[in-house]
């Protein structure tokens, strides 16, 4: 099983990485420099302003650690890898599922079903424990979208074509984020829908944000175990477009991701501001917050659980590898079907 080690956040604008011995050695101007032990480390982020130096690359890659460079406000540029692992037959078995309209449609709908049972689990843990202080219309609101979503899952549980199950993923978001305003205790905080490209509130902020670093390590545990990234059976194939991390990350925005921003903004641990408004009507977070959602979602990957299929007792951070597992044994044909995760 692969061990959970520290993702490396570079924030500070006017960083500079290098390689020293066995350690990456983070400097700044005006800062003393530190050094971190290479072999505590899975994944190195760098945002805006960073630079690496080809010797520390190249150990990166040795190693087994990727490098990834976004904007400072957390868009994704580009990444760095070593050798990719696996073997030429998982990847041609992946290639046929994907082409296989049939075979992708029930993967796919394995995919939803677990989005939408964790969707629906977020929704019926916010009525059990916040329930009985709400107003009844934000009550309503959970209870309207918790049946709808169990209504699509009733759907789901039919074989339904590729275009079916993307329409049901579909209408399983807008239900969900229907309900997502009363979710939000903090009254500092709105939320009118979904807005992604560019956000146009912080709670839209936040959730791209959460969505990208779940993405970059989605990415990475289908890459750890072989599988090409790229060629995804939920999403339609785009160039440059990580189609089958996108997939994996369906799985885990409800119940990882939307919980952390949740937790983040109720227990008032972030205000309007520490968000930034920019020309054209874009949001995003300020520096510091930014550093102060980086630590709470590692903290998350901390926390300890037992996966609902296997029974395996594991960290949060470490779920997608083994789905990323669990995927990659059923397109060998070690099992029937894909086992998504569900929380409990």
């Amino acid at each position: 099983m692969k061990r959970l080690g520290n993702t490396l956040y570079i924030t500070s604008q006017g960083s500079h990485l290098s390689k020293e011995g066995e350690t990456i050695r983070v400097g700044r101007e005006g800062a003393a420099p530190a050094q971190v032990p290479i072999h505590g480390v899975d994944g190195i982020l760098a945002f805006g302003g960073v630079t690496i130096t080809p010797p520390l690359l190249g150990f990166c890659a040795e190693r087994g650690v990727t490098v990834s460079w976004l904007t400072e406000n957390g868009k994704f540029l580009a990444r760095a890898e070593g050798p990719v692992s696996g073997n030429i037959l998982l990847r041609r078995a992946q290639y046929r599922v994907a082409d296989d309209p049939a075979a992708s449609a029930a993967l796919a709908r394995s995919i939803v079903i677990g989005k939408v049972y964790n969707q629906r689990a977020v929704l019926r843990r916010a009525l059990r424990d916040h329930g009985a202080g709400m107003e009844a219309a934000g009550r309503d609101r959970l209870e309207t979208a918790s049946e709808r979503l169990a209504q699509i899952l009733g759907r789901l549980e039919r074989e339904t074509p590729l275009d079916g199950v993307r329409g049901l993923e579909g209408e399983a978001a807008q239900a969900y984020f229907a309900a997502f305003p009363a979710l939000i205790r903090n009254p500092d905080f709105n939320f009118s829908g979904r807005v992604r490209r560019p956000a146009t509130d912080p709670v839209n902020a936040l959730l791209s944000f959460a969505y990208v670093l779940l993405t970059h390590d989605c990415r990475s545990a289908l890459e750890g175990v072989g599988l090409d990234p790229a060629a995804g059976f939920l999403h339609r194939d785009r160039p440059g477009r990580p189609s089958l991390a996108l997939d994996l990350v369906e799985e885990f925005r409800a119940w990882f991701a939307d919980r952390l921003v949740l937790s983040l903004l109720n227990r008032r641990q972030l205000s309007p501001g520490d968000f930034e408004m920019h020309a054209g009507g874009a949001v995003t977070l300020r520096d510091d917050p930014r550093k102060a959602v980086l630590v709470a979602y590692q903290e998350r990957k901390r926390e300890p659980l037992t996966h609902d299929f296997t029974g395996e007792k594991l960290m949060a951070g470490l779920l997608w590898h083994e789905q990323a597992r669990l995927l990659a044994n059923h397109l060998r044909g070690d099992l029937d079907a894909y086992p998504p995760f569900l929380s409990r």
